[in-house]
């Protein structure tokens, strides 16, 4: 979001602002329940004239505008996903055919990390997901609007850039008719002061093997992998529509594994999917046991309207969704714990990205924010947030290392 002189840009919640924007999620049934929940605390907040103005944008607001009007009366005004113009003219009172070039970015994130969105929308079709409905068809950023926006966040003191998108290996396309992933990271590599790249939202069908030799041989290019797998049954593959069964999976895997030994592989599942047994429930289990995964994420199966896959019901009952979740992410808190536990004693390059009360909190190249580990450090270190450390690893638990500096 850019930063008028007029307007201070907030993040943080429980501060007063005059003028409250809402960027919603609409992918999944828990997503969609927060944004609403959120609408409507403020949506009273509106109502007793505690606020000036109550926007709403994003994913929900795209997908159920005319809904959301007809229900939340108090919100002034209702954005989808590429509106921003719109939202900054509401608020300006004034029209804007481009956002001026004096308006930079406006990091929420801490100064030394920003996310790169490399493309919007997804031309694949899995049968559950609505992001396509939402986002449109794949769209890649040109090169050259990336690497500007690339060295302009060096500049301010990034130093930690994380490439995301719905489909990141389909990068390059629609631009050229080829995958251009590999080439835009080795040029974003060459930005002065960047000194990590992390990948998120790889997709594993035509995964772009060149890859695996970027991530294992870069100096900057974070050993972490994002990818999605979401089963490994074959039958629930083939109706999810992810364009590989269950072998080729357990190949693609393997062979990453082989050519980054030093790799953490973070992904996500699926379970309670239309037609999902207790023994595909119980081989996908044994997956996770076989594949010993750094980072995992586990959702319970949405069915969401207009998805392929909602027409084929939702009769997996929520309570066994649930108990099938609790058991993954069990099995996957003690492979974590082990992994852990090996790191102890060794150094770690660190990143601080802030301070809590006696604390340091950072991460290793294996970790994304919020959603990964995270490296605690007693305060009485004194280190600076932004900078890198090297740190020995003490202890660990879990989701957690800590660690002491060195020397």
């Amino acid at each position: 979001m850019f930063a008028p002189k007029q307007y201070q840009i907030l993040h943080n919640t429980d501060q007063e602002a005059d003028i409250v924007i809402i960027n919603t999620c609409g992918f999944i049934g828990d997503a969609k329940e927060e944004s609403i929940d959120t609408i409507l605390a403020y949506a009273q907040q509106r109502k007793a004239n505690q606020i000036k103005k109550l926007v709403v944008m994003g994913c929900l607001s795209q997908r159920y505008k005319k809904y959301l009007e007809e229900e939340i009366h108090e919100v002034d005004a209702f954005f989808g996903v590429d509106q921003l113009k719109e939202v900054a003219a509401m608020i300006l009172q004034e029209e804007l055919i481009n956002i001026p070039e004096q308006y930079k970015r406006n990091l929420s994130t801490p100064a030394h990390y920003a996310y790169l969105k490399i493309s919007e929308g997804c031309d694949r079709k899995c049968s559950f997901c609505a992001i396509p409905l939402i986002r449109g068809k794949h769209v890649s950023v040109p090169e050259d609007v990336l690497i500007k926006e690339a060295r302009e966040l060096a500049a301010s003191g990034v130093k930690e850039l994380i490439l995301i998108a719905q489909d990141l290996t389909y990068y390059g396309i629609d631009l050229t008719g080829r995958r251009m992933i590999v080439s835009l990271i080795e040029d974003l590599a060459e930005i002065d002061g960047i000194e990590w790249i992390r990948l998120q939202y790889a997709y594993p069908a035509g995964f772009p093997e060149e890859l695996i030799d970027l991530i294992a041989t870069h100096p900057k290019v974070c050993n972490y992998l994002d990818m999605p797998l979401q089963h490994i049954n074959s039958d629930i593959l083939k109706s999810m529509k992810r364009g590989l069964d269950g072998g080729h999976t357990r190949e693609l895997v393997s062979k990453i594994r082989q050519g980054i030994p030093d790799l953490a592989f973070r992904t996500t599942f699926i379970v309670g999917y239309p037609g999902e047994t207790k023994e595909m429930f119980e081989e996908l289990c044994d997956f996770v046991r076989e594949m010993r995964f750094e980072r995992m994420g586990v959702f319970a199966y949405s069915a969401e309207e207009d998805t392929s896959a909602f027409d084929l019901g939702d009769e997996v009952p929520d309570e066994i969704k649930q108990e099938r979740v609790e058991m993954l992410m069990a099995i996957q808190q003690d492979i974590a714990l082990e992994h852990n536990q090996q790191k102890i004693g060794s150094i770690q390059k660190v990143l601080i990205d802030c301070k809590e009360g006696e604390y340091y909190i950072g991460r290793t190249q294996y970790d994304s924010p919020e959603v990964d580990n995270e490296v605690i450090v007693l305060g009485k270190q004194s280190l600076e947030i932004g900078e890198f450390y090297d740190l020995r690893i003490t202890a660990a638990e879990s989701f957690d290392l800590y660690a002491e500096r060195v020397g």
